[in-house]
């Protein structure tokens, strides 16, 4: 992704893209970057921009818009969206002849236009057919996000800013794990950090503030609490984040924190992984980025639960985690927390 922002940027524009993938927001960017980069003014892509929709659109009537002389522009960008839901019409040899045509056209694009083909994730047994298939040396594909801690840096770094480690820690956390909500969350914090002077840095009161987390009580004094093995504090500011985030809402960042916590540990109990430098526990563990500077606490933490423990406090979450879905009966969140928390700290003495 990186590569293709980076050749649009710098001008070299392909006559055809083929954009698939659930990640929406970073096609329509892209999309954009594109667009800014043919037209020199706003009115000038307005009037050279011909959008399509794939359930309304047939693939011949797409090389029909491209084919089409622009307006007062050297160049013009056909937009098909939802490419891959494309209208089928005709019989089986007009089909045939539409496909035929479109072909034709990738092989030898017209030279005035840029077609933007886009579509949902297309899976591999679809990937093999036409029209997909003859589209591979142009398609770049936009999968969900999986590490949300290093788009996010990443994001910011495009404006010149960084994250602290601990605000990256909490903004990755709490944030809903999607380009479009990490993009919006970081340009707020960064609009809000920038009434600062001095360095381009986004703090963890930045991240408190912006995004509404507790600077008492939130996951991450929870999992301090939780490695001192004090279920009195562990209880109380459960509840509170639970007050806090809502009842269920807040049991299920919790469990789900946790749940994330104690695999991590459970990793760490293998033998061939005490000699492993900190970079290489950090990949091990599923830290990138600026998150790495927290792998060695997981070393403590693996310390202070054994195998045993660990394995019991993943499965006292898994069946927290199926009892908020609705697969298990319990008769409220605070009963379901405290339950977890004896489970988690006292298991000697769980039922």
């Amino acid at each position: 992704m990186n590569k293709l922002r980076k050749d649009i940027s710098a001008g070299r524009i392909d006559p055809v893209y083929f954009f698939d993938g659930p990640e929406s927001y970073l096609k329509e960017e892209m999309t954009d970057l594109i667009r800014g980069h043919v037209f020199p003014s706003d009115e000038e892509a307005a009037m050279n921009t011909t959008v399509l929709y794939g359930q309304d659109t047939t693939l011949g009537e797409i090389v029909s818009a491209a084919l089409e002389i622009p307006m007062f522009t050297v160049r013009k960008v056909v937009l098909v969206k939802q490419f891959d839901k494309l209208r089928k019409s005709g019989s089986a040899e007009k089909q045939k002849q539409h496909l035929e045509r479109f072909l034709h056209y990738i092989r030898k694009p017209a030279e005035s236009t840029t077609l933007i083909l886009e579509a949902g994730q297309i899976d591999r047994k679809n990937a093999k057919k036409s029209p997909f298939s003859e589209l591979e040396s142009c398609r770049h594909n936009f999968p969900p996000i999986r590490n949300p801690d290093q788009f996010a840096s990443e994001r910011a770094r495009l404006q010149g800013w960084k994250f602290e480690p601990e605000a990256l820690k909490a903004f990755s956390t709490y944030i809903q794990a999607s380009a479009r909500e990490i993009a919006k969350e970081t340009e707020k914090l960064i609009l809000y950090a920038s009434s600062r002077s001095g360095e381009k840095c986004i703090t963890s009161t930045d991240v408190y503030d912006c995004v509404g987390i507790s600077k008492q009580y939130n996951v991450f004094e929870l999992e301090k609490v939780l490695a001192a093995r004090n279920m009195r504090q562990c209880s109380g500011m459960s509840l509170m984040i639970m007050e806090r985030e809502g009842q269920k809402d807040g049991l299920m960042t919790i469990v789900r924190y946790l749940t994330t916590f104690f695999t991590r540990i459970w990793k760490l109990h293998s033998p061939d992984t005490r000699t492993l430098p900190q970079s290489d526990t950090a990949k091990l563990l599923g830290m990138y980025g600026k998150q790495e500077y927290f792998a060695k606490n997981y070393r403590d933490y693996a310390s202070r639960f054994s195998l045993q423990e660990t394995e019991n406090a993943l499965l006292a979450l898994r069946q927290a985690d199926a009892a908020l879905k609705g697969l298990e009966a319990y008769p409220d969140e605070k009963y379901l927390l405290l339950r977890l928390m004896q489970r988690l700290l006292q298991p000697e003495k769980s039922g």
